[in-house]
């Protein structure tokens, strides 16, 4: 079987960890390499999180790439009343072995992207910035691109306003220039990805795997599921970043509607709002494929597996 090659770029952040670790051992991926921008915290914090935790799982031969440590026109955002002041609390890992290669992370996408057969998959699950340098230092890396696969966004409510997500707010010029470039999207919003909620339950369930990988996971989502309830009063933490590689293992798990989509770059109330058009009200193409609905137990079973993967210690 032919695996899938792809890019993931993240701010790790306990649910970017998690895709992480999906991605990295799944048979039918091919992780070409991981790029990190600042989001949840810090562009340090978050390069050494992506490091660490490729690291713990055995795969540090899987290179790192730093990138933009700021959004490309607005004021930097991070969120660390959800993943604390190392964007990754909770886990203790060794001393570092593993470090971020030489070079930008967006150099990384261009030069990949462009040696490449178009077959190359982009999956983002922080703000879009070094992806969308990318397409303005060298558009052409647009026709190489397989797919944007990206978490972010909401044809619903937001979680940072009413009307915006943490991925697009944080950028939403890049998310614009990622969404505008002709290449198809596949938008990952919070409509399905507060469906997935880790639940005490779930993470019992995980807990019994009994690996590195699952003392990970259930390390992660100590603090997670925590913060998650104290800001949003959720019972568990919406594992929002992991249904972009859950869709591409198994795509049956993920309901999609094609709509036209627009970010907001109005700098007012709706700033960084993904305009989602549901109904097909103006009439436009569609944009984008959006996720409307998710199985949860079909996304938990695949979240089990990929930590089973790893095998006994």
């Amino acid at each position: 079987m032919e695996k899938t090659k792809l890019i993931l770029d993240c701010d790790p952040g306990h649910d970017d960890a998690v895709a992480i670790l999906l991605a990295a051992n799944a048979p039918a991926l091919e992780l070409l390499g991981v790029t990190v921008t600042a989001g949840n915290q810090t562009l340090d914090n978050t390069s050494r999180n992506a490091c660490n935790v490729l690291s713990w799982l055995g795969k540090g031969e899987i290179p790192v790439y730093a990138g933009c440590d700021r959004p490309l026109v607005r004021d930097k955002m991070i969120a660390a009343d959800i993943h604390g002041s190392t964007g990754l609390d909770g886990p203790v890992f060794p001393p570092r072995t593993k470090f971020p290669e030489k070079g930008h992370a967006a150099q990384f996408l261009i030069k990949t992207l462009m040696a490449s057969a178009g077959d190359v998959t982009v999956v983002t699950t922080g703000p879009m910035t070094n992806l969308g340098l990318a397409l303005r230092l060298e558009p052409r890396i647009a026709e190489k691109i397989r797919q944007i696969v990206l978490m972010g966004g909401s044809y619903t409510n937001g979680n940072v306003t009413p009307a915006a997500e943490f991925n697009i707010i944080a950028d939403p010029e890049a998310a614009h220039i990622c969404f505008s470039c002709g290449r198809p999207v596949v938008m990952m919003g919070l409509d399905v990805t507060r469906k997935v909620l880790c639940t005490p339950d779930v993470v019992a369930r995980m807990a019994k795997v009994n690996n590195r990988a699952s003392r990970l996971f259930v390390d992660l989502m100590g603090h997670f599921c925590r913060t998650q309830k104290e800001v949003f009063g959720w019972e568990g933490g919406p594992l929002h970043d992991p249904v972009t590689i859950a869709w591409l293992l198994r795509p049956e798990l993920v309901q999609l509607k094609g709509m036209n989509v627009s970010i907001d770059l109005s700098h007012g109330p709706s700033y960084g709002r993904t305009n989602c058009d549901y109904f097909g009200y103006l009439g436009l193409p569609e944009t984008a494929r959006v996720a409307v609905d998710i199985d949860a137990g079909g996304f938990w079973d695949l979240v089990e597996a990929g930590l089973r993967s790893y095998g006994e210690d």
